[in-house]
């Protein structure tokens, strides 16, 4: 769609990625997708239900990324976060992925479950939420009177020498080939990716007959599909006798129609994260609420709200709504912890369990899939920690869980066992 205005084509993106959150908030209440709760259930009932959802929305946003990109409808090679980015940080998205894991074990659901919780009454949930949105703000953002952030001090020094710069994009197809091919390329191993995927979801009968884990896996990864078309090919600008995207017009310099002539924020091609949009709610915040129109109201801000009052809906409609709040002290400490390590985590991974393992891995990017395999292993790991040291209770030191658990994992030779199996 064209507009004659920057303003009216920013207003109406931010109302598409408003749009389509309220619609998967809605959907991801209804059928309770979670990442964390589909790692719970593999782990600890051998239920694999709602892990193959969340496979299923990663083959179903891999396949439209991987046509609509084909066809040359968009182009996720300059995003944001930068998926395919040269330089490949793969001890952040280990690390990153881990804590952001262990985080969302211990805040009783992801980022995106925070929100979903949020819209459902959930109190708990709105202290994890501003634990998490401060954690990522200044972790790329300086504190007040420093140029030092909490990346900057505890990260960068020991984790940026580890990044290795790529002489290409980090996506599987330009790690294969080089030139025109990676075109194609993309194309064939996007679609071999997905098949794989949906080889494995539709696998299992209990999927086949779960209308709810379907349709979760399916409103997911086309929500997911839809925002990169949304802020990759949706709106286009005419100005001075030339058609521009909403991107690249927000390149040049020509702020005439945009409050104090600066640049909006967060203007580029993207799609749902929600670790890095929680966090830039403090800064929008910080700015007195300029306004939907203002500049510090970006996509992901717009997608955050979205996804509240999505799921706001479906609680009300249902009749699910509940206030809920702490058990004891001890919950409130361990959500808090929960929300420093999701918060900190989540950024340096580059994203979360949609923004990551959906949203990135549609993109294909090597890290993405690193980040979503750390994230995976962080949670299971905390929650095997968990249940032994709950079930042996004064008998289970930390270390012996720790090392039960890699052993379960296969990670350790039996022989190291501590504990025995439960």
């Amino acid at each position: 769609m064209t507009f004659e205005s920057f303003a009216s084509a920013h207003s109406t993106v931010l109302w598409l990625a408003f749009g389509i959150a309220f619609i998967m908030g809605a959907v991801v209440n209804k059928t309770n997708f979670c990442t964390m709760g589909a790692v719970s259930d593999l782990v600890n009932m051998g239920d694999s239900g709602r892990i193959r959802a969340w496979m299923m929305a990663m083959a179903v946003a891999i396949i439209g990324v991987s046509a609509l990109e084909f066809v040359d409808i968009f182009s996720v090679n300059d995003t944001r976060p930068p998926y395919r980015g040269g330089s490949f940080a793969w001890l952040e998205y280990v690390i990153g992925g881990v804590m952001f894991g262990i985080g969302m074990t211990l805040g009783s659901g992801c980022g995106n479950k925070t929100l979903i919780r949020i819209g459902g009454g959930n109190l708990k949930s709105v202290i994890v939420f501003i634990v998490i949105s401060l954690c990522a703000y200044f972790m790329v953002n300086p504190f007040p009177g420093t140029d030092s952030t909490i990346y900057s001090v505890l990260f960068y020094p020991w984790t940026n020498p580890a990044t290795v710069s790529l002489s290409g994009r980090q996506d599987l197809a330009s790690l294969l080939v080089s030139g025109e091919s990676v075109h194609t390329i993309r194309l064939v191993l996007g679609l071999v990716v997905a098949a794989g995927l949906l080889f494995f979801v539709f696998k299992s009968d209990d999927f086949r007959n779960n209308f709810d884990h379907k349709l979760a896996g399916v409103v997911v990864g086309v929500s997911v599909i839809a925002a990169w078309y949304a802020s990759g090919a949706f709106a286009t600008i005419k100005a001075d006798g030339e058609v521009f995207s909403w991107v690249k017009y927000a390149s040049n310099d020509v702020w005439s129609l945009v409050q104090e002539g600066k640049a909006p924020s967060g203007v580029a091609v993207q799609s749902y994260t929600f670790i890095n949009p929680i966090g830039e709610v403090t800064g929008y915040l910080a700015n007195g609420l300029p306004g939907w129109k203002g500049n510090t109201m970006t996509f992901g801000i717009a997608a955050v709200f979205g996804v509240i009052l999505g799921s706001l809906a479906w609680s009300l409609i249902s009749k699910g709504f509940r206030i809920e709040w702490f058990v004891n002290f001890k919950d409130f400490i361990t959500h808090v912890i929960g929300a420093v390590l999701m918060g900190i985590g989540g950024i340096l991974a580059l994203g979360c369990t949609i923004g990551q393992a959906v949203t990135g891995v549609s993109t294909l990017a090597l890290g993405s899939f690193i980040a979503f395999a750390s994230i995976v292993f962080g949670s299971a790991m905390t929650m095997k920690i968990q249940y032994y040291k709950m079930v042996y209770e004064d008998e289970a030191s930390f270390m012996k869980a720790f090392i039960t658990a890699l052993v379960d994992f296969k990670l350790l030779p039996a022989g190291m066992r501590r504990l025995d199996a439960v």
